[in-house]
């Protein structure tokens, strides 16, 4: 899994409650388990005038222009700003790698459904909560200023914006140090890896039919 402390880069804003899964990937898109080529399906029906299916060549669709992520003051944004209970719906772990794959590390609001937070922690996705006041401080900043960017410091907790003032974000100590070193399930489990050869092959000796 990619690592995550410190995230720099211009801010999209969706500026919009309750955004549900189905509309960060619609359904339509769930048929593969890879992780990847999500990215161009990523709010599939806002950003496109027509209707999307799996193997369709989003670079012919049109654009529907009036949706932030196709204005290119945005372009290559790596922060995603938005509203309150972002990511509710269904549990689809593909909604953070829709969002990963699009190529944003880090998303920005005042809540988030509880499992798609977590999925997004699992994913080297960085879900930041910051106080109602500080989003709308935020969506005033960035649409005023083009590429307006943002400083995500994972280490210590804060984001900063171009003119030093810092809000502070909570995260727990484990998936804080599991995004660090870039530790999914996997990973965690893989740091044992000798203590469970070592297993295997007592367990071999000592029950050779289990084999």
């Amino acid at each position: 899994m990619q690592k995550i402390s410190v995230v720099k880069g211009i801010v999209v804003p969706i500026n919009r409650t309750n955004i549900d899964t189905d509309a960060i990937i619609p359904k339509q898109f769930l048929k593969s388990i890879k992780r990847t080529g999500f990215g161009p399906n990523l709010f599939d029906e806002w950003r496109y005038l027509n209707n999307g299916e799996i193997g369709m060549d989003c670079s012919k669709r049109p654009l529907n222009m009036d949706f932030s992520l196709n204005q290119p003051r945005y372009a290559g944004a790596k922060i995603l700003l938005a509203q309150a209970n972002f990511g509710c719906g269904s549990s689809r772990e593909h909604a953070p790698w829709a969002i990963k794959d699009y190529g944003i590390d880090v998303v920005v609001a005042p809540s988030f459904a509880d499992i798609f937070y977590d999925n997004s922690m699992k994913n080297a996705l960085l879900p930041v909560v910051l106080a109602q006041e500080e989003v709308d401080f935020l969506f005033e900043a960035v649409e005023k200023n083009e590429g307006y960017q943002l400083n995500v410091d994972l280490l210590e907790q804060v984001v900063i914006t171009p003119d030093g003032q810092k809000f502070s974000f909570p995260i727990n100590e484990f998936s804080k140090e599991c995004l660090i070193n870039g530790l999914d399930d996997i990973g965690l489990t893989l740091k044992h890896a000798d203590a469970i050869k070592d297993f295997e092959q007592r367990r071999q000796l000592e029950k050779p039919w289990l084999a």
